[in-house]
């Protein structure tokens, strides 16, 4: 039977610390590309957003063309000291953001694949865990997702710098190009050719903070009062609204909370859910002043990829409404230790693939979609990985829904029909 990931030990190391403060997993500006219609601001958010060509020729669809078929979006969230244009954060930005050391500022510990059929009235959004044990495109063989991007980065930098290349500004741009580039290969490679990005996004600390500042916070819910030095989360039992910092540390926090990075990504989870709710609320889309305010953060720092029009993106996305945004996280096994890449989560791509091709269809689904989703191998690509066939791949919805967990136990109870999803309608408390 499928299990999903109990909490990895950790060591107190390099990769520990910066885990504790990877940027924020919302990637707010995914949910704003799909529910900003209707705004006449939006035409400003085509001028002056850095955009890259990083959509590969591999992919079979031009990034510029109009959207008239399915999407799939990649979004990313790094734990980087600077904003879109590159320019370093000041000291006291960070501060307030609690970032701490600027150490693995590299490792994409976000990464949400958003699937928007043809018809444009629902999306799910896929949240893949950095610790995924995957192989990483371009020949640099299986290692945490999350080293992706860092790992083609670093290489081209050297490359340039052997090459004679002294201009720090070139070597920069060009190395994260390629970064992202494998980085997009390697999610593409994980789910077995069902999916190929279209858009790229990405977002660094400084652009959570400025966009949830803008729309004035969103409501969460939590189980128990928590705090977290690392994160510099602090935070009450029960509803409350966060904002700028603590919006930050709400989805960042990975330390003292039971499910870990598993834990982590559902709070990102309810908090996209969320901030979509507060976009599409009358509140938001009749205020100026907020619209003005939103479209200077997204253009402060955000990135997209070439060619992204948002203002036809947007009023291509008229019919989705927040109920239809779901997110989903996809399946893990239990945590391993390796020798290269310390404690680790193996996944086995064919029930990725079974995972992601069950949800993301072009037909409305039902409640019980993950249900009803393609069975998975009974082939592990890993230790500690077990499968059954008849199993539907497993969800964080049993969590949501508030129902016992059994993902610790080396087993999982597959959800029912009355299971919680987690999408942007309501506001479910979480650990």
């Amino acid at each position: 039977m499928l299990v999903t990931a109990r909490p990895p030990r950790r060591t107190v190391n390099r990769v520990a610390f910066a885990a504790a403060r990877s940027v924020v997993a919302l990637l707010s500006a995914a949910v704003l590309a799909v529910t900003w219609w209707g705004w006449a601001k939006v035409r400003t958010i085509n001028e002056g957003t850095v955009t890259i060509d990083v959509i590969e020729s591999t992919v079979n669809k031009d990034a510029r063309k109009p959207l008239d078929g399915a999407v799939d979006i990649l979004l990313v969230g790094l734990d980087s000291r600077t904003d879109a244009q590159g320019k370093p954060l000041s000291p006291e930005v960070l501060d307030l953001l609690n970032a701490g050391v600027a150490d693995g500022e590299q490792n994409t510990d976000t990464m949400i694949l958003v699937h928007i059929p043809v018809d444009g009235t629902r999306a799910v959004a896929f949240s893949f865990p950095r610790d995924s044990y995957v192989d990483i495109a371009d020949g640099f063989g299986k290692h945490k997702l999350n080293s992706a991007f860092a790992r083609q980065r670093n290489t081209i930098a050297a490359d340039l710098a052997r090459q004679g290349v002294t201009d720090q500004n070139r070597i920069n741009q060009e190395a994260a190009l390629a970064g992202r580039k494998t980085l997009i290969k390697t999610i593409e490679q994980l789910t077995g050719g069902a999916i190929t990005i279209d858009r790229y996004a990405e977002v660094n600390l400084a652009s959570f903070y400025e966009i949830s500042k803008a729309i004035g916070g969103v409501q969460v819910c939590l189980k128990e009062a928590t705090s977290d030095d690392k994160s510099g989360a602090d935070f009450k039992k029960g509803l409350q609204t966060v904002e700028g910092a603590q919006a930050l540390a709400f989805v960042r926090q990975r330390y003292n909370l039971p499910g870990g990075d598993l834990d982590r990504i559902t709070r990102q989870q309810v908090f996209m859910g969320a901030l979509a709710k507060q976009v599409l609320s009358t509140g938001t889309l009749t205020d100026s002043d907020k619209l003005d305010k939103l479209v200077t953060a997204v253009k402060k720092s955000v990135v997209l990829s070439q060619g992204w029009d948002i203002t036809t993106f947007a009023e291509q996305m008229q019919g989705l409404v927040s109920g239809n945004i779901q997110f989903r996280t996809i399946p893990v096994g239990e945590p391993t230790d390796t020798y290269g890449d310390g404690n680790v989560l193996p996944v086995d791509p064919k029930q990725v693939k079974a995972f992601v091709s069950g949800l993301a269809t072009d037909s409305q689904p039902t409640s019980s979609a993950s249900s009803s989703a393609p069975s998975a191998s009974s082939s592990a690509s890993g230790p500690h990985l077990t499968t059954s066939p008849s199993a539907p791949p497993p969800t964080d919805v049993q969590r949501m829904a508030g129902q016992p967990s059994t993902q610790h136990g080396g087993t999982s109870t597959p959800p029912t029909s009355t299971s919680q999803l987690i999408t942007a309608d309501g506001i479910p408390c979480v650990n």
